[in-house]
């Protein structure tokens, strides 16, 4: 698996409600998303930006749910381009399913 962590950079002005309302209205679409596995929202006042950490089987499925169409909404909506970053995640410890997760579980 891998964790990809995605930031952009928000537009001056934007509130915490608007950010929460963005998000929100992506959240089904994730849901029906059957390649992600996790997608945590993420947002960050002080420096202005949001984004998400997601759990992926794999790169090559990250970047079908991340492709040109989904950027350029982003940079739409929010003004700016995401940037993306990639990690290999080979274990996770998920305290809310009782679970070692991974291939060195």
């Amino acid at each position: 698996m891998i964790t990809e962590l995605v930031l952009f950079d928000l537009p001056p002005g934007i509130t915490r409600e608007q950010v929460i309302a963005g998000m929100r209205s992506t959240a089904d679409a994730w849901r029906a998303n059957t390649e992600l596995v996790r997608k945590n929202y993420l947002y960050d006042a002080a420096r202005g930006q949001a984004g998400g950490a997601y759990l992926w089987p794999s790169v090559e499925a990250a970047q079908r749910g991340h492709n040109d169409a989904w950027k350029a909404r982003i940079k739409a909506m929010y003004g700016s381009e995401p940037v993306i970053r990639y990690f290999d995640t080979p274990l996770i410890v998920d305290n809310a399913q009782d679970a070692l997760l991974g291939e060195a579980a």
